[in-house]
């Protein structure tokens, strides 16, 4: 079985849904607050566990009560523990906004990621038993560039999601293998407006990009090949929170089963389609039954 590593974050979302986001200095009424397990690391390694891999999460969570259930969430969703710590102080948390769009707006506040600013003893091992480890920039950036340069050494693909979105130093590029951006963060890391543009920018640093258009789809560029337009089902989105984890985790999976990238696109279009039709992050994302059902070639 795929084995996925994930070095990253993990974050209590409290969501509040609005009929609209409020502006600057405008106070709305919501109509329900939640509390979910999230996090960009954990969410991608919910995401890969239940697409069939083999899961195991990277991390740190506060010694509260949200650190029991983020720790308690993963492990019911099929994710090793063994090396997610538990420190003093608070665990992660991020405020999520949604509106009856399903859009969002989000303020993460990192609490126990903070301390994830190195590997600690035995997490190269770890590193070094995956077929792939996911990355993103929830956590301290010398904990990213660690775990890549380990995956590097050893032969382990990398997927960096680059959110939120900061610039990305050289050391980190040389050391990724596929890097996700949305188009709002391909757009802000090479300053050009035309989503094709900015993969083609990217391409430069990377051998592979994949820029996620939303609804639209997703577009993928390799060195040596043409470009790859995949379109999104289409559907009515409740909430899109975690739509791009959802996707991130399912083309971890599907690339390391070594399908063709066109379908793995596509399968991870699936996915990230079940999960913008159901309410909140973690808990919206598919078990590999659903994708299977609802994948078309």
């Amino acid at each position: 079985m795929t084995h996925i590593a994930v070095l990253g974050s993990t974050n209590m979302d409290l969501v509040t849904y609005v009929t609209k986001a409020p502006q600057r200095g405008e106070t709305v009424t919501g109509r329900e607050f939640c509390t979910i397990p999230g996090g960009k690391g954990a969410n991608q390694a919910i995401a890969a566990a239940r697409a069939g891999a083999t899961v195991s999460m990277i991390g740190a969570v506060g010694n509260d009560s949200f650190g029991l259930r983020l720790r308690d969430t993963l492990e019911h969703s099929g994710v090793d523990t063994d090396f997610l710590r538990t420190v003093e102080g608070p665990s992660g948390t991020a405020h999520i906004v949604v509106d009856d769009e399903g859009g969002n707006s989000i303020v993460v506040i990192p609490g126990a990621n903070g301390t994830v600013d190195h590997l600690s003893p035995g997490d190269e091992g770890l590193i070094t038993s995956a077929d792939t480890l996911l990355l993103q920039l929830e956590i301290p950036l010398a904990a990213v560039v660690a775990g890549a340069e380990a995956a590097r050494r050893h032969g382990v693909r990398t997927v960096l999601t680059p959110s939120p979105v900061q610039p990305l130093p050289p050391e980190l590029l040389a050391v990724t293998d596929l890097l996700v951006p949305n188009q709002y963060e391909a757009i802000t890391l090479t300053g050009r407006t035309d989503p094709r543009e900015a993969a083609t920018a990217l391409l430069e640093l990377v051998p592979e990009v994949v820029v996620t258009l939303g609804a639209t789809g997703s577009l993928y560029l390799a060195r040596g090949v043409d470009p790859l337009v995949v379109p999104a089902p289409r559907v009515t989105a409740v909430d899109t929170t975690g739509a791009g984890d959802t996707f991130v985790g399912t083309l971890a999976v599907a690339l390391a089963e070594e399908k063709p990238v066109h379908e793995a696109l596509s399968w991870a279009a699936a996915a990230a389609a079940i999960s913008v039709q159901r309410a909140g992050a973690s808990v919206s994302m598919p078990y590999r039954p659903e994708i299977d059902a609802r994948y078309t070639a």
